[in-house]
């Protein structure tokens, strides 16, 4: 497989006999750290307040009872460095919400700046959806001492690979300043069904977000209402009926890779959404031309970024998951015909 070395890298305790829920809120006094700041007292209180329930946090608000340096604010306030803040007592309801299990995911950098890991497939980036705990819900339970823990960009549910996040609301600001200007270098490789030709090819396809009457999110080619969007595919290696590529995104709008190749006649292997279904259901079971796959083969496979706090660009590599490596041997296996 020398033609994938390249991507290849690597609380206040209770009294005694007195159970938590028995122990009366008491006012809290808090002071701002630079950390915390620029974050809007809403989504502050409802991080720290666990278990009390959104609309209680809007009340408490409304009312006036919570105060930053000894004056009323409304839910927009946003945080500064040093603010005083004065939360009152909150009663968490006994039945809280269950709390996201802790988990721990492969990390391929880490500094108090940022934390860079390698997502596996099947794990969504957050909850919602139907999904009840994401990545950044499990990081945040594993790591209860983090003052802020915050998704830089996102990666599909069955996407695997290159994951960035922020442990500083300032990185946070000036990795989403680069996003912007579109000096993230993203790479991914993606598997696909059909006779590619190119060395190099663009595509360019305006592509327009829509909910189906289930209330799945999708991605369309459209040209009205349709945003701009840019893909670069470089051929890695022909597979037979498959090819290799690597998509490098120039825009990054949900589903870009996907929709792209599928509006384009090439379907992803193992794409549940865009790609040939007929295809995936046959991926399932190996035969004797190759071996089985049971997800999509998309992988975040590269990042380049500048560090926000020394300015210097870095390079991160997720190397191509085992099953992924697996199945790419398989096609590459000599198909042995019984006499």
């Amino acid at each position: 497989m020398k033609d994938l070395d390249r991507f290849s890298g690597r609380k206040a305790e209770s009294p005694p006999n007195t159970s938590p829920s028995q122990v009366p809120p008491q006012v809290q006094l808090l002071t701002i750290s630079d950390e915390e700041a620029g974050q809007r007292i809403d989504n502050y209180l409802l991080r720290i307040c666990k278990g009390v329930p959104k609309s209680h946090i809007y009340r408490v608000l409304r009312s006036g009872e919570v105060r930053v340096n000894k004056g009323r604010i409304d839910q927009t306030y946003r945080l500064q460095e040093g603010d005083m803040l004065r939360v009152p007592p909150i009663r968490v309801a006994e039945k809280a919400a269950p709390t996201a299990p802790g988990a721990e995911f492969t990390i391929l950098f880490e500094d108090s700046h940022v934390l860079v890991i390698d997502k596996p497939a099947g794990v969504a980036v957050h909850g919602g959806s139907g999904v009840s705990y994401g990545v950044i819900e499990q990081l945040r339970a594993s790591r209860p001492d983090a003052k802020f823990l915050e998704l830089v960009h996102r990666l599909d549910r069955d996407t695997s690979g290159v994951l960035l996040l922020a442990k500083k609301r300032s990185a946070l600001t000036n990795l989403h300043e680069q996003i912007r200007e579109g000096l993230f270098d993203k790479r991914y490789l993606v598997l696909v069904n059909g006779d590619w030709k190119n060395q190099k090819q663009h595509i360019k396809l305006p592509l327009f977000k829509y909910t189906t009457p289930e209330g799945e999110r999708r991605v369309r080619v459209q040209s009205e209402g349709g945003m701009a969007s840019h893909t670069v595919f470089n051929l890695v290696r022909k597979y037979g009926q498959f090819a290799l590529l690597e998509a490098e995104l120039k825009t990054g709008r949900t589903h870009q890779i996907r929709v792209h190749l599928s509006s384009s006649g090439f379907a992803i292997a193992g794409d549940d959404k865009y790609g040939d279904f007929a295809l995936n259901r046959a991926l399932l079971k190996a035969d004797d031309s190759r071996g089985a796959l049971k997800r999509m083969f998309l992988h975040a496979w590269q990042l380049t970024f500048t560090h926000p706090e020394t300015g210097q660009p870095v390079t991160l590599k997720a190397t191509l998951p085992a099953e992924c490596e697996r199945f790419l041997k398989s096609l590459a296996q000599p198909v042995h015909k019984q006499q």
